[in-house]
C-alpha cells in the first residue's frame, strides 16, 4: 500500500480530503514551523497576563458557571487538570476511530492557530498522538454541541495527560500511560489557558460532517445509478431526463442527476427496444421519473452543507481566544448551530433520497407495475419468495430514516447552571446523520441487487455498458435468478460493493459522454 504523503497542519485551512485522508485512511501530520514561531508568540502573552492579578477568563478563573471565581497561582495547575478530568464525562458505546481521528485533527489545526495561547509542546503532542495512532476511546454521548464538543474533546485531552484508556495502533485496549510511554510521548502537565483551549471546539460535530459529505458525493452518484437499473429494467422511459426539458427549471443538482441518468441509459439496448412514438411510458412513476429532481435536491443540499463545512474548516474555534493585537477575549464562536443545521438538512435529504430508491424497488417486484418481471423476480412463483423480503428490509430502513430525520438542532437543554441555556445539538445531529448515511447505503444496495436481477430477466434484451457493468459487478458476490437461496449474505456482500465506492466507480469507468 503507498505510504500517504503528510498533511501539514497550521499553514492553511485543511480540505475536507486532508480530513478524510488523516481520519479514515491514517495519513501523518506535520507540524509547519511557522506556525509553531505564532504558537510561542501568542503563549508569552497568556504568560503577561497569567501574571496579572486581574482576573482573566480561562487563564486566572474558574470556567462556565464559574468564571468569576478567581484562582490563586498555586492552584492553577489543579484547576487545568480538575478541568479535564471532570469534563471527561462521556457514556455509552466507543466511537469511531476515524471519528475519533478527525475530532484529534481538527482540534490540533486549531492549536496550530496561534489563537489559543497553548503552548508548542501542546501542539507537538497532539500530533505525537495522531502519527503514532494512538486513539483515545470517545464515547457516544456527552456533547451537548455547545461550549464545543466538550467532553468528547476532553477524552482526547486526558489521554495526552497520560490518563483514561487508548486504543494503540493495533487497536486494542491500553491505559493512555502506557502507550504513551510506548511512544515515547511525555504526558502533559496543563498550565494557564490550556484547558480551555483543548476543549472549546465543533470538532467532533465537523470531523463527522466532513466525512458525510465524502461519502455522500459518493451515494449520491450511487443513487443515480440504482434509478438508472431500475429505469432500464422496468422498461421506463429515458425521454423525461433530456437536458431541455431539465433546463426549464434552473436547479443545479436537478440537472447534475438527469446528466447522470442519460450518460447511464443513452447506449442501454433495453431502453432502446421501446424507443419511437409507439413507446407509450412517457408517464412513468414518479419513482422513475422524478428521480432527478429528488437526488437533485440532495445534491443541492451536498452543496450548501460543503459550503458550511468549508467556511467552519477556515475557522478558529476557541473560548477565550488570544486576537493578533494580544487581548485576551471570550466569544460565543464555539456554538455548533452553523455546523448542527447542516447535519440535520442532510438527514433530511437522505431519508429522501433512500425513500424514493425503495419506492423503485417496490415496483420493479410488482408484476402490475413492472412491465412483465415475474411477481418478486422469484424463480417458481408461488415456490419461491425471490426478493419479496428484501424489499422489507429497505422499507424498514426508510422507516428509520425518516425517524432520524427529525432534526436534532431544534431541541436545546439548558446546561451550567443556566450559563449554557442554549446549546446546538450538534454531536447528536452527527451521530445520526452517520447512521442514516449506513442505512441509505443499505436501502441503495437492495435497489441494486434487485435492478441486477430484473436486468437478467429481461434477456435476450441487452443492458447498457454501465448498467451491465454493475449488473456483472454484483455477480461477482450474488448469484442470479434461480431458487431461493439464503439472502442475507447477497444483501450484505452487495452493500459492501455500495459503501466501498466499488459500484460508483464502475459504473464511471463504464459511461462514455
Amino acid at each position: 500500500m503507498t505510504e500517504l504523503a503528510p498533511v501539514l497542519v497550521g499553514a492553511a485551512p485543511l480540505s475536507p480530503a486532508d480530513v478524510v485522508a488523516v481520519a479514515r485512511h491514517d495519513a501523518p501530520v506535520q507540524v509547519d514551523a511557522d506556525a509553531l514561531a505564532r504558537v510561542a508568540d501568542t503563549r508569552r502573552v497568556v504568560d503577561g497576563l497569567a501574571a496579572d492579578p486581574h482576573p482573566h477568563y480561562g487563564v486566572s478563573t474558574g470556567f462556565g458557571a464559574l468564571a468569576t471565581t478567581f484562582i490563586a497561582p498555586d492552584r492553577r495547575l489543579q484547576l487545568q487538570a480538575s478541568l479535564i478530568r471532570s469534563h471527561a464525562a462521556g457514556t455509552g458505546a466507543e466511537v469511531e476511530r476515524e471519528v475519533v481521528r478527525g475530532l484529534q485533527l481538527l482540534r490540533l489545526q486549531t492549536l496550530a492557530s496561534g489563537r489559543t495561547g497553548v503552548r508548542p509542546v501542546v501542539v507537538d503532542t497532539y500530533a505525537a498522538l495522531l502519527n503514532e495512532s494512538i486513539t483515545p476511546v470517545v464515547r457516544e454521548y456527552g456533547s451537548l454541541g455547545c461550549s464545543g464538543d466538550l467532553a468528547p474533546l476532553a477524552h482526547i485531552a486526558l489521554a495526552a495527560m497520560g490518563e483514561g484508556d487508548v486504543r494503540d495502533a493495533s487497536g486494542a485496549l491500553v491505559p493512555a500511560a502506557e502507550a504513551l510511554a510506548a511512544a515515547g510521548i511525555e504526558p502533559l502537565t496543563l498550565v494557564e489557558k490550556e484547558g480551555l483551549a483543548l476543549i472549546n471546539g465543533t470538532d467532533g460535530m465537523l470531523g463527522m460532517l466532513v466525512l458525510a459529505l465524502h461519502d455522500l458525493e459518493t451515494l449520491l452518484l450511487t443513487a443515480d445509478l440504482a434509478a438508472a437499473m431500475s429505469v432500464e429494467s422496468q422498461l421506463g422511459t429515458d425521454a423525461v431526463f433530456a437536458a431541455d426539458l431539465m433546463a426549464l427549471r434552473a436547479q443545479t443538482g436537478q440537472a447534475e442527476s438527469a446528466a447522470n441518468l442519460r450518460a447511464f441509459l443513452g447506449d442501454s439496448p433495453m431502453v432502446a427496444s421501446h424507443k419511437g412514438p409507439d413507446d407509450g411510458r412517457v408517464q412513468d412513476a414518479y419513482s422513475l421519473r422524478c428521480s432527478p429532481q429528488v437526488h437533485g435536491a440532495a445534491r443541492d443540499t451536498l452543496a450548501h452543507a460543503t459550503l458550511i463545512a468549508g467556511r467552519e474548516l477556515a475557522s478558529v474555534i476557541d473560548n477565550p481566544v488570544i486576537t493578533l493585537d494580544g487581548r485576551i477575549e471570550s466569544n460565543g464562536n464555539f456554538h455548533g448551530a452553523p455546523v448542527a443545521a447542516v447535519l440535520d438538512f442532510l438527514a433530511i435529504s437522505v431519508a429522501d433520497v433512500a425513500s424514493v430508491s425503495e419506492r423503485r424497488t417496490d415496483r420493479a417486484l410488482d408484476p402490475a407495475r413492472s412491465h412483465g418481471l415475474p411477481p418478486f423476480l422469484a424463480d417458481e412463483v408461488g415456490v419461491d419468495s425471490g426478493l419479496m423480503i428484501a424489499q422489507y428490509a429497505a422499507a424498514g430502513i426508510v422507516s428509520e430514516l425518516k425517524r432520524l430525520a427529525v432534526p436534532a438542532s431544534v431541541d436545546s437543554i439548558p446546561s451550567s447552571a443556566m450559563q449554557e441555556d442554549h446549546v446546538s445539538m450538534g454531536w447528536a445531529a452527527a451521530r445520526k446523520l452517520r447512521r442514516a448515511i449506513d442505512g441509505l447505503g443499505r436501502v441503495l444496495a437492495i435497489e441494486i441487487l434487485t435492478g441486477a436481477r430484473a436486468l437478467d430477466l429481461r434477456a435476450p434484451l441487452q443492458a447498457g455498458p454501465a448498467t451491465g457493468a454493475v449488473r456483472d459487478l454484483v455477480r461477482t458476490v450474488a448469484a442470479g435468478p434461480g431458487p431461493d437461496r439464503f439472502l442475507s449474505p447477497d444483501m450484505e456482500a452487495v452493500t459492501a460493493l455500495v459503501q466501498s465506492g466499488a459500484v460508483a466507480r464502475i459504473a464511471k469507468e463504464h459511461t462514455h459522454g
